[in-house]
């Protein structure tokens, strides 16, 4: 499996790639006022407005940095009427892949109510990388936000 690799200050996290449909840069983000902590806005991605979450922000409680390597993720998501759509991830250092397999991923060995989207670790050359589970951290930060986009991006 192929892994994207992102970053919270110093720690490492991997996201699966099959999730990801394209990793945009750090473009300009129609800011979306009163939204729930994470939920930063929306760009338009051909043509379809695309909501924009800021894991840093989510997270930290802080704006990812503007950098370079700091990224918009495109994702592949169900939303709560099951139907497919995308959602944007800002992500720092978002630059890396890691080829490993799933099960070199194994149990942090704490489980976090506050963090479900935390998933097992994995051990690498420079050090540990935790899994992201895309489909318990978009319910979180998204909560009850209905997504709407055109049947023509589904």
């Amino acid at each position: 499996m192929l892994f994207l690799l992102l970053y919270l200050d110093s720690e490492c996290y991997a996201l699966d790639t099959s999730q990801v449909v394209e990793i945009l840069p750090l473009v300009s983000i129609k800011r979306m006022l009163r939204s729930p902590q994470g939920v930063v806005g929306t760009i338009n991605y051909h043509g379809t407005f695309v909501p924009i979450i800021d894991f840093s922000e989510m997270v930290l409680g802080r704006r990812a940095p503007t950098r370079l390597s700091t990224r918009i993720l495109l994702l592949r998501y169900s939303g709560q009427d099951g139907q497919p759509c995308l959602v944007g991830l800002v992500a720092e250092k978002a630059t890396e892949i890691m080829r490993c397999e799933s099960a070199d991923f194994v149990s942090a060995g704490i489980i976090n109510d506050e963090a479900p989207y935390l998933g097992a670790i994995a051990t690498r050359p420079r050090g540990l990388v935790q899994r992201i589970e895309l489909s318990k951290l978009l319910p979180k930060v998204l909560g009850n936000l209905v997504i709407e986009q055109p049947a023509s991006s589904r």
